[in-house]
């Protein structure tokens, strides 16, 4: 049945789980003829790399599902401003320290043609003190300090993904920034001015002092050669909007997509690749959050869904954060080649690659 826009959006103002479950099930749906028609292939050239490492630094946004969407519930639903949630920091006993909030942060070696290399930090959590933890755990804390990383890059502005700035900052701010369109005054102030929001728990006490680059939707942004960046005006719970992916066109192979939460919706991000970058016709793996059922609901639309991937001919499936683990056992099942990991430093099943686990492309 189809949803139209105004009724999706009454729905999900009810503030219901129910909505969410929803919004989720749209952002991902299989539905594509309504949304993204047929195009050919994209001829945006965008060079090539050699490979690229993924580090999964923080695939654990939040410890316990029930928890976080009590908090938007209690707060007065899922369309509240993040910056006024009292989001649960303790008595959460599979938390931290008893503290529900986790966050998401890879971190990306790319090699290039000529051998020469880049690191790149893909968004950077949210519990300042679990994703301290985190950067001590993989070296990232250092490598900030030594000026080793070269791009800070935020996917979207949700506190899973964004608020553990702080984090990165005290260690070094003046490295490049990249956000998506549609970012808030709160999110620009968040990283660029010393600044508390005591009610939702989230503080930057070292303001970022270098460029920082806003990326339009709709385009694709070549960042450095083999690397480019594909943003999307998605309208996002607790009123975030604007998610950005990155690609890498690896040598020999083709390309691979990286992404945040994928809120765009899985077809929606891997047409949008296939119309506009080229070499768009081989997409040879994708890693990160696919946000599919990503509260372990589901829905029949999510089985169609699963079996249309395949159709892009995808090798390796890098999947973790809110994919779901229902999800990836269904996609396990109907043959998809999604990498498993080991279940380490508090993510729960190696059903997918989690926290400390790596996987390189190339």
């Amino acid at each position: 049945m189809a949803v139209s826009r105004r009724d999706f959006l009454k729905g999900l103002a009810v503030g219901g789980t129910t909505g969410y479950f929803a919004m989720a099930g749209l952002s991902s749906t299989v539905m594509k003829d309504m949304f993204v028609p047929d195009e050919p292939v994209g001829d945006v050239e965008i060079g090539e790399v050699k490979s690229i490492k993924c580090t999964v630094v923080s695939e654990t946004s939040w410890f316990n599902n029930k928890v976080l969407v009590g908090d938007m519930m209690k707060a007065g639903g899922l369309l509240v401003n993040q910056y006024i949630i009292p989001w649960t920091r303790k008595g959460v006993a599979d938390g931290f320290n008893g503290d529900n909030r986790g966050g998401y942060c890879t971190l990306i070696d790319v090699e290039f043609m000529d051998g020469t290399k880049k690191k790149i930090l893909f968004d950077c959590g949210w519990n300042n003190a679990w994703m301290d933890e985190c950067f001590r755990r993989e070296g990232v804390d250092k490598m900030l300090e030594k000026d080793q990383i070269d791009l800070f890059f935020i996917t979207h502005e949700h506190f899973d993904h964004y608020w553990g700035v702080e984090s990165v900052t005290k260690h070094c701010n003046d490295m490049p920034v990249i956000v998506p369109h549609g970012f808030y005054k709160e999110g620009y102030d968040l990283l660029c001015e010393k600044g508390h929001w005591e009610v939702a728990g989230v503080k930057n006490d070292y303001p970022h002092k270098g460029k920082v680059q806003e990326f339009e939707s709709g385009t694709v942004h070549k960042i450095f050669p083999g690397v480019a960046s594909i943003t999307f005006d998605s309208s996002i719970i607790t009123r975030v909007k604007g998610e950005q992916a990155l690609v890498f066109n690896i040598h020999d192979k083709g390309l691979a997509i990286v992404t945040g939460c994928c809120h765009m919706g899985i077809i929606s991000l891997l047409q949008e690749v296939r119309h506009r970058v080229k070499g768009g016709e081989k997409i040879y793996a994708i890693q990160g959050g696919l946000h599919i059922s990503p509260f372990e609901d589901w829905d029949p639309q999510y089985d169609d869904l699963i079996l249309a991937i395949p159709k892009y001919g995808i090798e390796v499936m890098g999947c973790n954060h809110c994919t779901g683990y229902l999800t990836a056992e269904k996609m396990v099942k109907a043959g998809l080649p999604v990498v498993q990991g080991t279940a380490r430093f508090k993510s729960k099943k190696p059903l997918y690659l989690g926290n400390g686990d790596q996987i390189v492309f190339g």
